[in-house]
This record gives structure tokens, sequence and C-alpha cells, in this order.
């Protein structure tokens, strides 16, 4: 497994809320006993066609409790400026249906909270070092797993580790 967990935070993620690509918050605590693969995304990066791959798991397991929320950032200079255009391209490009932030930062000082709380709860090497970095978060709200850009949305390994939280018993 390549997450570790430095127990220096109590909470979950679903402690955290975050405003939605439309402007509504989204309040983590509603994905209690749902899988969630978080993903920090950007519209003009080598890796956007993996909105492709994410759709594609969420339309596979949203009725089995898979929430796949993309959080967009500008940390790597890649996305658009403005939240309706990321939306729209997101739309209109990929048919992208699953839960969107509005634009955030994900990294240091400036991070969104959720983004805080997995800083204290991945080793170094966890951390975000680019655009579709994924975490893997478990019905109780604790982080499973993180998976690198490299890897692919429908890739063998992330499908089985979303499986396994999705149907093996608590």
């Amino acid at each position: 497994m390549f997450f570790t967990s430095t127990n220096a935070s109590e909470n979950t993620f679903h402690d955290f809320s975050i405003e939605s690509i439309s402007g509504e918050t989204i309040n983590f605590s509603d994905y209690k006993n749902n899988v969630v693969l978080l993903v920090n995304t950007a519209s003009k990066c080598g890796f956007t066609p993996q909105y492709s791959g994410l759709q594609k798991i969420y339309e596979r397991y949203k009725s089995d409790g898979l929430i796949v929320l993309g959080v967009p950032t500008n940390d790597f200079n890649q996305e658009l400026s403005k939240d309706e255009d990321v939306k729209q391209f997101c739309e209109i490009r990929f048919g992208v249906e699953f839960p969107m932030s509005s634009i955030q930062n994900i990294r240091g000082n400036e991070a969104h909270p959720v983004y805080k709380w997995i800083q204290s709860n991945v080793s170094v090497i966890g951390q975000p070092r680019w655009n579709f970095h994924k975490y893997l978060i478990g019905k109780d709200g604790n982080i499973i797993n993180w998976f690198s850009s490299m890897t692919s949305p429908t890739s063998e390994g992330l499908i089985k580790q979303i499986e396994t939280a999705l149907y093996d018993a608590d």
C-alpha cells in the first residue's frame, strides 16, 4: 500500500465541505457510507483525458455507492480561470456528470481544509505532485490509498481497491 497515516488528525473526510462548481455547498457528511474518489483536476493538462475514465467508473459504480469528486485547481498553472468555463469544458468535452468543486488550492498554506487534512494524514510521497492525483476515501471517511497522476482511473489496481471498499464487509 502507498498510504501511510501519521495519525496527526482525528477528523475524517466527512468533517469537511467544499463549494461546488455551481456555487452550492457540498457537505462531505452527506457521503457517509459512500466510497469517494477525490481527484484534483485541470483542463489544460496532459492527463485531462482522464476525465473520460473518471466518468466511466462513476457511471459503473455510482449505484453501488461510489462518488467521484473532481477538484479543479490551478496550483500547477493548467486550469481555466473561471468555474463556469471549467464546468462547460468538462460537460461538453467529456460528458462529466460527477460532482465537481469550484477551483481550489490543494497545496501549501492556501490549500483547502480537506487537502490540509490529507497533508496531515499521508506521507510526503502521497502529496499531490501534479494534476489528477487521486485519493480513495472509505465509507468511514478515512483515506484508504492514494494514486499518482500516472494511474489511470480505469486501471486494474484502482478498480480492485474501489470494489474492495464498496463490497467488502466493514
